[in-house]
């Protein structure tokens, strides 16, 4: 139960009746930091006699007066030497003690309507000292059970909680419809020395629109600002918060949830299927709208259970303001974005996924921050999330704020984000943005625009040591979650455990290999020749991190154009070029990603603002790249020599590396078993090979288990008849060979019968 808030207001001497008569004029004009000091009911001494008064602030009323044991008590308005909306109501001798249960607050408006409610200002914090605790030092893993908007319970009565941090604001308050957005109404309690600022305000409920008006130590003006930890926010270009709860939601994935916590992810197939929400499918005659994440779970689910993908990565859901940064530039760090309906809706899409035995994995945006006016940037007057010197504090290539890592309340409440997602909305994993731009001080900036470390150098320390924090909590108390770093450079140990001295993640994207790959694939194949080490050159490097090979949505915009449209000749020449791609990507160590499109032979580049290119599957070319697709993720589920060893070299062996001049590879792949193993042979030119012999392990027969060229897939069909016998010809190092016949731009899996 509350206790009264012990203020009292000393009237005996004339300067502390001035000093009162200061402090209300303060309230009156919003310049005043501690309301709580002065509104609700307070104990005062007057004529000698210890009375209670309650004081409220109501700027649009025309009377306000106090509803106790179905008594009601007139009060006065203060007269403060200006405009003032404070009303004073004495309570009787007999009243000694005033509960917030005990009276309500009858408001009377301009217009003569009537309204009853309880007293704000007379209900106690909520947060606890150990919770200010733990925020303060950034180790409060579930701030956002405790910062934000919140319905609960207070000494019986429901209403909505708010609390945020703005250590350097003279005066929070909350605004919104329900108090005709003044500032003045709802000035919230500042806790101490924590920056932590709360209010319950009694009788709100779910779904109002609110923000934070806040008036800085440094400034005279106040601003407003979205709830940092708000679950779910306006729809562009509004953007207030909105008060949700995720309370409601009957999840039905205990099943998958607890086979998660079991998995063992590196050795089992991960085929990723990279989607925006946005661009996926929309629905033209409807004015080309999005569909919604109920909609997207009822055609997205069904299309990547067909196609055989283990994950569907997702572009960032979390709020942003603007649609043409994929979601990269995120303001709402616990919201899912309104674009495509409620909290409920976006977790009925990951249930329904679980359901199916899919993955779900969200891209997440620590590494940056857009400076939107409502947003984190210079939220409460200073440079609170972000760096104030623009040599550490603003990123160069996009225009956008960096966090700062130093800080324990800006580590906690990124933590705390990342917790939230893998907590409330059952989240698989996150993939993390950008992570080479918070490893580097001088990541895209020149000489004499960046600051070195404490000790000179260009590491930053701070984000290596938030990042480390991240994936050990992650991995502490989400068991089976992926944690995957987008890292471009050769930072060593990305996707090694902390106590080796690496960064902790689970995984990690190889660019070098997307890089390579497509770079080698976008020659005329006369000249492949002289790039066979682009082809090869990953296999140096192959196993010094667990990859992830990612053909990410990056790869086709900006004018790098489509997957296919990277492929040189004619149209049967880029298809079956595109085919080879996919059947060297499958067959490679590493697990896979694939943005959405590709898997058909998308033609033009990604476009956020339209839906992919459905139409094209009318053509047997794309058809056959879908089908290769599906046909590829199912034999990489179902053969464990493609997926149980693709992180040591136990489950790679080179046939040979080393015909160039034909532009062949041949390796073999080998699961924990290495009596279980496959044989791949790829031929990166258009010349058909009709007499092509490879060295084989074994002896026997060896099934063609897969022909990229094959006439299901719009090729030519030129193959083995299902498979060859192996001859006791060594070769390549083998005890025995097999002779091929070699597709144009082909790729070949066998496997002994």
């Amino acid at each position: 139960m509350s206790k009264l808030a012990d203020n009292l207001s000393q009237q005996k001497r004339p300067e502390a009746v001035s000093e009162l008569e200061r402090e209300l004029a303060a309230l009156a004009r919003a310049e005043h930091g501690d309301a709580f000091r002065l509104l609700g009911p307070h104990a005062v001494e007057r004529g000698g006699e210890r009375r209670i008064v309650v004081r409220a602030m109501q700027p649009n009323a025309a009377s306000v007066s106090v509803l106790v044991n179905g008594e009601v008590i007139p009060g006065e308005r203060i007269e403060t030497g200006g405009p003032s909306g404070i009303f004073e109501v004495p309570m009787p001798a007999s009243c000694q003690k005033l509960e917030a249960s005990d009276y309500r607050l009858r408001i009377r408006w301009e217009d003569a309507t009537v309204t009853e409610v309880p007293d704000t200002y007379a209900f106690p914090p909520v947060l606890t000292d150990f919770d200010l605790h733990l925020l303060g030092e950034g180790s409060h893993w579930q701030s956002y059970d405790k910062l934000g908007a919140h319905v609960i319970e207070v000494e019986g009565v429901r209403g909505v909680q708010f609390a945020v941090w703005a250590p350097n604001a003279m005066r929070v308050s909350i605004v919104g419809d329900f108090n005709h957005w003044d500032g003045r109404v709802h000035s919230m309690r500042l806790r101490g020395n924590s920056g932590v600022w709360e209010i319950f305000v009694p009788e709100l409920t779910a779904g109002l629109t609110y923000k934070y008006e806040i008036r800085s130590r440094l400034g005279e003006l106040p601003f407003l600002k979205a709830d940092p930890y708000a679950f779910e926010a306006e729809l562009r270009p509004k953007s207030g918060s909105v008060v949700a709860s995720l309370d409601g939601y009957s999840w039905k994935d205990a099943a998958w949830m607890k086979a998660r916590a079991r998995r063992e992810w590196i050795a089992e197939p991960i085929s990723v299927y990279e989607a925006h929400l946005g661009s996926w499918r929309r629905v033209p005659e409807e004015g080309n709208r999005w569909l919604t994440y109920r909609e997207a779970a009822d055609q997205l689910i069904p299309y990547v259970k067909q196609m055989g993908y283990t994950h569907i990565e997702l572009m960032p859901v979390m709020e942003h303001p603007f649609d043409g940064s994929w979601g990269y530039q995120t303001v709402g760090y616990f919201a899912a974005t309104s674009r495509y309906g409620k909290p409920q809706d976006f977790m009925y899409l990951i249930d329904r996924c679980h359901q199916e035995n899919i993955g779900v994995l969200l891209d997440w945006t620590p590494a940056h921050f857009p400076s939107d006016a409502h947003g984190l940037a210079e939220f409460d007057g200073t440079h609170l999330y972000e760096h104030a010197d623009p040599r550490q504090g603003r990123h160069p290539d996009w225009g956008t704020l960096v966090f700062n890592y130093g800080r324990s309340e800006v580590r906690g409440f990124l933590i705390s984000s990342a917790l939230f997602w893998l907590d409330k909305y059952h989240i698989d994993g996150l993939r993390v943005d950008a992570v080479a731009s918070m490893l580097y001080l001088d990541y895209s900036r020149a000489a004499g625009e960046w600051i070195p470390n404490e000790f000179g150098g260009r590491e930053n320390l701070a984000a290596i040591s938030f990042l480390r924090r991240l994936n050990e909590v992650a991995n502490e108390r989400h068991a089976g979650v992926l944690m995957v770093a987008e890292e471009s450079t050769a930072w060593p140990a990305v996707s090694r455990p902390t106590y080796l001295g690496g960064l902790g993640f689970n995984l990690k994207w190889n660019m070098g290999w997307m890089n390579d790959t497509l770079s080698y694939f976008s020659q005329n194949p006369i000249h492949r020749k002289y790039h066979h080490g682009h082809i090869t050159f990953s296999m140096l490097y192959a196993f010094t991190e667990n990859f992830v090979l990612p053909l990410s949505h990056d790869e086709v915009v900006h004018g790098k154009r489509s997957l296919i449209d990277k492929m040189p000749g004619d149209l049967w020449q880029q298809f079956a070029n595109l085919r080879l791609l996919y059947a060297y990507m499958c067959a490679h160590p590493g697990k896979k990603l694939l943005f959405m499109g590709g898997e058909f032979g998308q033609r033009s580049e990604w476009n956020h603002s339209v839906s992919l290119d459905w139409g094209l599957l009318a053509y047997p070319e794309h058809q056959g790249v879908q089908r290769l697709v599906a046909d590829l993720n199912s034999l990489y589920r179902r053969e464990s020599a493609l997926h149980e060893v693709d992180f040591n070299w136990q489950g790679f062996q080179w046939i040979d590396c080393n015909d160039a001049d034909a532009s062949v590879l041949s390796f073999i792949r080998r699961a924990r078993d290495p009596r279980d193993f496959m044989v791949v042979v790829l031929n990166f030119t258009p010349v058909a090979r009709p007499e092509y012999r490879v060295g084989v392990p074994e002896p026997g027969y060896y099934r063609e288990l897969l022909n990229s060229d094959a006439e299901l897939y719009a090729g030519s069909n030129f193959g083995n008849g299902g498979g060859v016998m192996a001859e006791p010809v060594p070769w390549m190092g083998m005890p025995h060979s097999v002779l091929l016949r070699l597709p144009p731009l082909g790729a070949l899996y066998f496997k002994r019968a």
